[in-house]
């Protein structure tokens, strides 16, 4: 033992030597010190060994992994801000002292090189959640096995394959029940398939919708990353409307006000400083103000990601049109199971008083001496079929329909730049009847340059810039540069500028940097920011109050729109750096040259400028003033008219019956030239009433607002709450309105409107969150896109309905004339199965995946009310489903004595011309209106496919598995009667197109009240 612990004397004495080489984490030094320890114990031990070495020498240094990040932990940051308390962050160092401690900078970020970024994640983790694992392919095949109807064919299964391998054997008699076991499993896997590729589906689209765009400061300059590759460390900067992508400290920023309600359940916005409350808490909104942020923690170790990684995303999303087909579906269903209840009790009668006879024409029940084990065979026999026509009455492909042209839809809508955050705003896309659109970004390109500056109500030419007075160019400089959430980043050549920041900020930049010579490094260096007004699109303006390093002055800047400033202003400089007094002569000189920039498609921006005293100014808390402003100047800035392609989706969207109205910030001048621009308005179009001002659309009567909006074509100088208060008065008079949107204070119009579109990249998280639909490319022509392909998702529906009702009304007569005349039914359970699986999935798969054509914004939009099933669908309904119940109880009644075949080629010919019918219709049900029904289908190669698909199997299933089919091999002659009788449909479904019918829905003449009025009418006619 003595030797054991001079052993171990040593080894501590080796580690008080190591200690001394670095400040390593004391984890990682139990573990050397056990490992050494337990290495030279055992070696005592060792009987190779004669006398003790030395292992560790004095010069040995352990090789142990160091922590990069050895003066904080990710334990101390995350309870940081969990607690938001000052004092732990005191403990920390301060925000300084956190700075130092992560390798960062609060001007230049963090190295973006990949090392930096890779030690970030292994000692902090990454920007991700745990989500919830997915529902696995077993989940929905459980949910399929919780059908009721399905459940009880098993059963019905199950006692036919036991009575059945009683009576003849297993060899033989497992056909009957085995036959339904296949049929069962194949509907089941169908469904099953089908759920788990939308859950995948919705997965990938969450993923997409979730990889949000934050701009980190890295390496000196700004960029933008996406929110999964953030790092704590990293400086990221905020605006109003973004989301705070993780936990952090706030360095610098101006008027932060953070929505902390999605945490909090909290109202009232939380002011952000330095002071007393500098935490920010991922998932929360930037409500007002901008600032840069230290990164703190990022993913499961912030509130947000745990609470993000306990919810699950719902898939399972009910559309308003799911709803509606689930009422039809229930409605068919109940009429399926009265038939199928009297089929049941018609042969059960039939089967006991000794009507049924088997095959070979004996009589099934004969009383006491019937056997009980074919007495239930005979009972599950019937209760199957009339099972089976349950199955067939119920459409429950119906939204498995709308599921697949969804899910289609979705993926195509994604290619043509849109990306749907709510499947209900898929089909409610194809009803809009108006849609209220921005202007900035949307129609127009949103790429601004500074094309005019004037001084006063003088314009001043580029090359007489140097003959403006140093005080004003100053004040300029102060003005641009100060007042601003944009940036400019010089690279170390100096010879590259980039500027970042919104379009109009980025034009402002590059104007005074590069035509005013602006130092903006200089500038910051040489003033102070002491209080700041953020803009938002409610003011239309910022200012802030500076003050100059040099000599202390303060200074008042403000900067927004023309009109705004002037009606600020008592007096303006000119170019001298005189100031002169703004009277009425003055002011209107102005005006009029702010509506002459405009008229030219000119964004008029104006700066003012005002001088305070230190009284005036209280600790930071002083109100930057807005009154008594001398006018600086004015500059024009000309952006891109019309975004290619524009005018032409206005058209078509005009043509498709879908009006199109704009909704500007900007002034009336602008708005004119713009709308004049993309076709909102014509040249000789009456202007009274088509072009109004937001206040004085707001001080309209309510009932003033809902008599002029439908003429309302340009609405200029608006605010969020007038885009909102046209969005109800729209609704209020029955439109289906869809609104784009990409600011903050739009979120409250994107969800009111029954289709909310924000802008992918200029849109604020906020408003993303608010919308239905995000045009990934802000283009206007997109829009017109979701518009066609939500006009596409409803008509293919609706071809999907009129094929499977044909279907139904079909098997459902059918069966039941069969069934109360002969005691049979011509069409067994595993037929009627293999019917179900054609009509539900691949009739589905086949018209749910037809792609949009122009016709469909030849039409006017559908209405709210307007019934599923029109008058068009029931006139081709009628007609295919009458046609085949002729032939096919003709060949039921007939069919031996025409084709002189004995009755189980019979019911071979009536399944396969049954089947055959419903192919050849699918082609039919492809136009609903349209009599070339083959027109575009070389196109649609999923169509083609499919039916070839359906061709071969049919054939399989009669000439290959008689057994399992209950079918006879057919010969040539027989397959040509087949087909001939089953192409007969194409020129019936081509004369009946030929017969009109009326516009009012076909079950409004039944209700009551009209019947009332046809009564009257005719009595008092008499």
């Amino acid at each position: 033992m003595s030797a054991i612990f001079d052993l171990s004397l040593q080894c501590m004495e080796s580690l008080t030597e190591l200690n001394s080489i670095g400040r390593l984490c004391r984890k990682r030094w139990h573990l050397a010190f056990a490992a050494i320890y337990s290495s030279r114990a055992f070696s005592h031990f060792d009987k190779s060994s004669t006398s003790y070495k030395k292992i560790v020498p004095d010069n040995c240094i352990i090789d142990v992994v160091q922590n990069s990040f050895p003066d904080v932990e990710q334990s101390s940051l995350t309870r940081l801000v969990k607690d938001k308390s000052l004092d732990n962050l005191v403990t920390l160092g301060g925000v300084e002292g956190l700075v130092s401690a992560l390798k960062t900078d609060v001007e230049h970020g963090i190295h973006a090189d990949e090392n930096d970024v890779l030690r970030r994640q292994e000692a902090f983790g990454m920007n991700t959640y745990r989500r919830p694992p997915t529902k696995g392919f077993f989940s929905f095949v459980v949910e399929a096995l919780k059908d009721p109807t399905i459940l009880i064919l098993l059963v019905c299964a199950g006692l036919s394959l036991g009575f059945g391998m009683k009576e003849d054997g297993p060899k033989e008699g497992w056909y009957d029940g085995g036959s339904i076991f296949v049929a069962v499993f194949l509907v089941i896997s169908v469904s099953a398939i089908s759920n788990f590729r939308q859950g995948r589906q919705f997965d990938k689209l969450s993923k997409v919708s979730n990889n949000i765009q934050v701009e980190v400061v890295r390496d000196r300059k700004r960029q933008h990353i996406s929110v999964f590759e953030i790092v704590v460390g990293d400086v990221v900067c905020l605006k109003i409307g973004d989301q705070v992508p993780a936990d952090g400290l706030f360095l610098e920023g101006h008027s932060l006000q953070i929505d902390e309600s999605s945490m909090t359940g909290e109202s009232d916005h939380v002011e952000i400083d330095t002071e007393k409350n500098p935490f920010l808490v991922s998932g929360t909104k930037v409500a007002d103000g901008y600032a840069k942020f230290l990164v703190t923690s990022v993913g499961m170790n912030t509130t947000w990601g745990e609470m993000m990684s306990s919810i699950s995303q719902d898939s399972s999303e009910e559309t308003p049109l799911q709803v509606r087909l689930n009422k039809l579906t229930s409605s068919i269903g109940k009429i399926g199971l009265a038939v199928a209840f009297l089929v049941l009790v018609v042969l059960l009668v039939r089967f006991f008083t000794g009507n049924t006879k088997d095959e070979d024409g004996n009589v099934e029940y004969t009383g006491s001496k019937t056997k009980v084990d074919d007495v239930i065979n005979g009972v599950v026999g019937i209760i199957a079929a009339a099972v089976t026509i349950v199955v067939v009455a119920i459409p429950e492909g119906l939204p498995l329909a709308v599921t697949l042209t969804l899910a289609y839809s979705m993926k195509r809508m994604m290619a043509d730049q849109a990306m749907v955050r709510k499947l209900s705003a898929c089909e409610t896309m194809g009803s809009a009847t108006t849609i209220c659109t921005d202007k900035t970004g949307t129609l127009t390109m949103n790429k601004m340059k500074v094309t005019k500056f004037c001084l006063g109500h003088e314009s001043v030419e580029e090359r007489n810039i140097t003959s403006i007075a140093s005080s004003i160019i100053e004040l300029f400089h102060q003005g641009v540069g100060l007042n601003t959430t944009g940036s400019v980043y010089k690279s170390d050549s100096g010879s590259e500028l980039e500027f970042s920041g919104s379009p109009t900020e980025k034009a402002i930049l590059s104007w005074a940097v590069l035509d005013l010579h602006m130092e903006m490094d200089e500038l910051k260096r040489s003033s102070k920011l002491l209080s700041v007004e953020a803009f938002n699109s409610e003011k239309k303006r910022s200012g802030i109050l500076m003050k100059k390093n040099g000599d202390n002055s303060m200074h008042v800047h403000w900067k927004g729109a023309a009109e705004m400033i002037i009606a600020m202003c008592s007096h303006y400089y000119d170019s001298l750096g005189n100031m002169n007094a703004l009277d009425d002569t003055e002011r209107e000189k102005l005006n009029r040259l702010v509506q002459g920039m405009a008229a030219s498609s000119l964004r008029c921006i104006a700066f003012a400028h005002k001088q305070v005293s230190e009284q005036e100014y209280d600790d930071g808390k002083a109100k930057v003033q807005d009154n008594n402003l001398t006018l600086l100047g004015l500059v024009g800035i000309i952006k891109d008219p019309c975004r290619p392609g524009v005018r032409k989706a206005v058209q078509d969207c005009q043509y498709a019956g879908v009006n199109v109205k704009m909704i500007t910030g900007d002034n009336v001048f602008t708005a004119k030239a713009i709308a004049t621009e993309c076709g909102i308005l014509r040249i000789d179009q009456d202007m009274d009433g088509a072009v109004v001002e937001g206040v004085e659309f707001r001080n309209y009567t309510p009932a003033e607002r809902l008599e002029k909006v439908d003429k309302i074509c340009v609405m200029a100088r608006s605010s969020p709450f007038d885009k909102l208060l046209m969005v109800q008065c729209l609704k209020q008079k029955g439109h289906v309105v869809a609104v784009t949107g990409d600011g903050t204070n739009d979120a409250p119009a994107l969800k009111e409107a029954d289709i909310g579109l924000s802008m992918g990249i200029q849109g604020t998280e906020v408003a993303k969150e608010s919308s239905d639909i995000v045009i990934l490319d802000d283009n206007f022509a997109s829009v017109a896109t979701v518009l066609k392909w939500g006009r596409c998702v409803y008509n293919n529906i609706q071809k999907f309905i009129q094929f499977q009702l044909t279907v139904n009304v079909a098997a459902l007569v059918i069966n039941f004339v069969a069934a109360v005349s002969a005691g049979e039914v011509p069409l067994t359970a595993v037929q009627l199965l293999w019917v179900n699986l054609i009509m539900d999935t691949l009739g589905a798969l086949a018209l749910a995946t037809e792609q949009p054509t122009k016709e469909l914004m030849d039409k006017r939009p559908v209405g709210r009310t307007e019934p599923l099933i029109s008058n068009i669908m029931w006139r081709n309904l009628i007609a295919q489903a009458l046609y085949q119940i002729v032939v096919l109880l003709t060949l039921q009644f007939g069919g031996e004595a025409i084709f002189n075949v004995n009755e189980k080629v019979k019911d071979t010919l009536i399944f396969n011309t049954f089947v055959l019918c419903q192919i050849f219709n699918e082609f039919n049900a492809r136009k609903l209106e349209k009599k070339n029904v083959f027109e575009g289908i070389h196109k649609n190669k999923l169509f083609l496919g499919i039916i070839g698909i359906t061709i071969v199997l049919q054939v399989v299933m009669v000439e290959f598995l008689k057994k399992f089919a209950d079918t006879e091999r057919l010969n040539w002659g027989q397959w040509g009667t087949c087909i001939g009788i089953a192409v007969l449909s194409w020129p019936i479904a081509f004369l009946v197109k030929y017969i009109t019918v009326p516009e009012k829905p076909l079950f409004s003449f039944l209700k009551w009240q009209n019947l009332k009025n046809i009564f009257i009418d005719n009595k008092s006619a008499t």
